[in-house]
């Protein structure tokens, strides 16, 4: 006959497993190794769990000479950082986009700065393979972008959204199209509205949606660049056999808070709900890498955080006073521990090693 010790035993180390699951979602994700902003972000969901990544981006200086080629890596459930092997090239970049694919990292685009401030958008398709730490390359983006949206489409085809060309000197309607089974590209249907640089947005299932953003001001040279407040949608084909390069465009209804430049963006399911692209931070003032607004003002972020649902079309208000505000972001991670921010501005343009979980709360 059995104790009454042992027959409490399976219930005691039931209580305790459990325990160490709620701890384990609870604990807080370390700061990156340096404060880092306008980094490339993004996380991985191959058979060896979640891990999050950050590609280059500028230091606290906010100089010329404070932009890295840094990599990080995260494993969420221990909540700590490795650097990696730097991402390949003469210099740091800016304002690149990164999305992870199987155990793959694709890293676009972005600009350099030289010792004068001049800012060159390179063309660059750097590929990192994070189990055997190396890098190699893949085919060049033909209209070569920085600030762009970036989004996955049937996890195989990647998506560059707009964004900004030293190559035409302005903001681009390119929508490129990276087919990564053939390393091949492809240019889909333009972006129908004002072509902007620092939006922000993503793809989720067959929609692709993207929001605000800065533009050449049409009435002249002061500030250079102003905030835009559209948002558009573009549908995807449903089915396999249809072309992926024709894309169907609608604008949406404004969302919530002012228009904003470098806004957090992610897409994924969270608490149940399926189908949402989630906002946080940026600002209201578009700038240049030292958090300066272009018409000469400090940048400063916002504290509202929104959602988009793809399935009902609608938008809703997630936080209106998020704690800790950030900008100057290129993209958010969605979680099961919340929105989780790598790096940024803080308030008065400090460059910050934070790394920031929204918690979206009480859904209505």
């Amino acid at each position: 006959m059995k104790s009454a010790s042992t027959k409490l035993l399976p219930a005691f180390l039931y209580l305790l497993f459990m325990a160490q699951l709620r701890a384990a979602d609870e604990s807080k994700l370390s700061p990156l190794p340096a404060p880092v902003s306008n980094n490339a972000v993004t996380i991985s969901h191959d058979a060896g769990g979640p891990k999050i990544f950050s590609f280059m981006g500028i230091g606290p200086k906010k100089t010329w000479d404070a932009v890295s080629t840094s990599t990080y890596e995260m494993d969420p459930d221990s909540g700590t950082w490795t650097e990696e092997r730097p991402v390949p090239g003469v210099a740091g970049r800016l304002a690149a986009s990164a999305i992870a694919l199987h155990d793959q990292v694709f890293i676009f685009g972005g600009y350099v700065v030289d010792a004068k401030g001049g800012e060159n958008t390179v063309s660059d398709l750097n590929v990192f393979v994070p189990i055997e730490n190396r890098y190699y390359r893949g085919h060049d983006i033909p209209v070569p972008v920085d600030d762009a949206v970036v989004g996955l489409y049937r996890d195989r085809y990647i998506f560059l959204i707009g964004g900004r060309s030293s190559a035409t000197g302005d903001a681009v309607p390119n929508v490129q199209i990276y087919d990564t089974d053939k390393d091949t590209w492809m240019q889909g249907t333009p972006i129908p509205g004002t072509p902007v640089f620092g939006h922000a947005g993503a793809i989720i299932g067959n929609d692709i949606v993207y929001v605000d953003g800065a533009y050449k001001n049409p009435a002249g040279a002061s500030p250079k660049y102003i905030a835009s407040s559209e948002c558009w949608m573009g549908k995807l084909p449903t089915s396999n056999k249809g072309d992926i390069t024709k894309i169907r465009w609608k604008r949406l209804p404004d969302h919530p808070g002012n228009a904003r430049y470098h806004i957090a963006a992610g897409a994924g399911p969270l608490e149940r709900k399926k189908g949402w692209i989630y906002f946080s931070g940026g600002t209201d003032n578009p700038h240049s890498y030292d958090g300066i607004g272009y018409n000469g003002q400090p940048a400063e972020p916002s504290p509202v955080t929104f959602a988009f649902s793809a399935y009902s079309e609608r938008w809703e208000t997630i936080n209106e006073n998020t704690p800790d505000p950030m900008m100057d972001h290129r993209g958010l991670m969605v979680t099961h521990k919340g929105l989780v921010i790598v790096g940024g501005m803080e308030k008065g343009q400090q460059v910050t090693s934070k790394v920031t979980v929204v918690k979206p709360g009480r859904w209505k």
